[in-house]
């Protein structure tokens, strides 16, 4: 299986589309719908042959190539074992014993998942977010399930929904945001806030959703086992009837069959609003109307998801305060990042440059130019390029201060200023009591701006400069 399965773009967010399909045009003279009986019968029959397929959707799910393409994205979205400490690397000879097995037990209806293993990781807003992470075979399957279902769901979502779909994203949501706020003079949002969206979705409200497009009762089998596989942690596999635990290629999926059912809400109520993921926000042209949107959805939510809204989070506000996917919308209509965001990165860039003692210089570099690189990535985005460009000097002076402290002492920095060639007049520093913080200023002569560039130790203008200059 390792063999063939060689080229295949990296997913994100798992959204490759199935090879198989879900069905094709009619092959008959004229296009269907024409008018007169044949264009009626070709009509029923591509109508038929679809229920035919939604019915089989389990073969679909196994076709070689859409297995092929599943095992591609897997492989290349590398990420931790589950349960059974199978990475991906390990993941193509294992498959090579084991998938006849495995395949027969789906065909009948027999596979059960493994529970998935529990981890954290930090929120950008403080906290941890929880994540279940399955193993590398149950990723393989659930990545082949979202390539088929994909293609069921995907076209009927909302056009305001663009969370985890191909052609759309974050940049794009903010953009619609704007246009809103600047071209319908909306001046009031309405931010709902979902409590652990992921981690309580109610297993047979879903389930009743997708029931409605798939009939294949193994594939709905299989989906309810894999919202019931549960959770290993600390020895224990906990199970309940809410939840799809982040981690895994079909939750992102699931959520917005989940929340489709609000986008639809929204429609007929012909309100404007941006879902990405489980971030809602809606846009009013009234303090009054937002927060009669705010009361009267919050119940929809509660009554028809069982979905509770946390209260202390939702809210109105105008659009140049608060965040959205990290953006804010100023009064003069430009996009431009969120204090939220801003802090978040300074709590970051702090942390790395204070952390990295520890690390070779090398490990500290290259996981700087990573961050730093996707980080700007991002927020290019915003408008106000002053509000990075502000902080570079802080940067900087962080940097400076991690090679005052990786010195450790006179000695160390008097040979680290012998390195460098630095002046007679300058080299005194290596004897001064002073603290880091104050010497990483004065370190400057020394660290020039130059010097820190030229060696990796970028701040976000040298990435857009030398994205902007012409090679």
């Amino acid at each position: 299986m390792d063999r063939d399965m060689s080229r295949h773009p990296k997913q994100t967010g798992a959204t490759v589309k199935a090879v198989g399909g879900s069905g094709g045009e009619g092959n008959g003279g004229g296009p269907v719908g024409t008018g007169g009986a044949g264009g009626e019968c070709r009509a029923t029959a591509e109508e038929g042959e679809k229920r035919v397929l939604n019915e089989r959707l389990m073969e679909q799910v196994l076709d070689p190539e859409n297995l092929r393409a599943a095992y591609l994205a897997v492989k290349a979205n590398k990420g931790a074992p589950g349960i059974d400490g199978i990475g991906t690397e390990e993941l193509g000879e294992h498959l090579r014993k084991h998938w006849p097995g495995i395949k027969a037990k789906l065909e009948e209806g027999r596979y059960r998942p493994s529970p998935v293993r529990a981890a954290e990781i930090p929120k950008s807003g403080g906290g941890k977010r929880r994540l279940g992470i399955p193993t590398t075979v149950d990723r393989l399957i659930q990545q082949a399930l979202h390539q088929v279902l994909d293609g069921i769901f995907d076209p009927d979502f909302s056009e305001h929904s663009y969370g985890f779909r191909r052609g759309r994203s974050a940049h794009k949501a903010v953009k619609a945001a704007r246009a809103y706020v600047v071209e319908e003079d909306r001046s009031w949002v309405v931010d709902i806030d979902i409590k652990s969206f992921f981690d309580n979705i109610d297993h047979d409200i879903l389930m009743r959703m997708v029931a409605e497009r798939v009939k294949d009762k193994r594939v709905l089998k299989l989906i309810g086992k894999y919202l019931r596989a549960g959770v290993l942690e600390k020895g224990k596999v906990k199970r309940g009837s809410k939840g799809t635990p982040q981690g895994g290629p079909l939750s992102p999926l699931l959520g917005n069959i989940c929340l489709d059912a609000l986008d639809k809400e929204l429609e007929r109520r012909e309100v404007a609003f941006c879902r990405y993921a489980d971030d809602v926000t809606i846009y009013a042209k009234s303090q009054r109307s937002a927060e009669r949107i705010l009361e009267s959805i919050t119940k929809w939510i509660e009554r028809n998801l069982k979905l509770e809204v946390n209260r202390e989070k939702s809210g109105v506000r105008p659009p140049d305060e608060g965040s959205f996917l990290g953006f804010r919308i100023e009064e003069n209509g430009k996009i431009a990042m969120s204090k939220k965001s801003m802090r978040a990165f300074k709590e970051k860039a702090r942390a790395h440059w204070d952390r990295g003692r520890s690390k070779s210089g090398r490990e500290v570099l290259e996981s700087w130019q990573k961050f730093v690189r996707g980080w700007i990535g991002y927020y290019r985005l915003s408008e106000r390029t002053w509000d990075w460009e502000d902080l570079e000097g802080w940067l900087r002076r962080h940097m400076r201060k991690w090679f005052w402290l990786r010195w450790h002492n006179w000695k160390g920095r008097r040979n680290a200023f012998a390195r460098l060639k630095v002046r007679a007049c300058h080299r005194r520093m290596a004897h001064s009591g002073r603290g880091a913080w104050r010497m990483a200023k004065m370190l400057g002569v020394v660290l020039t701006n130059r010097w820190l560039h030229e060696h990796g130790f970028w701040v976000p203008s040298d990435l857009v400069r030398a994205e902007a200059t012409p090679t």
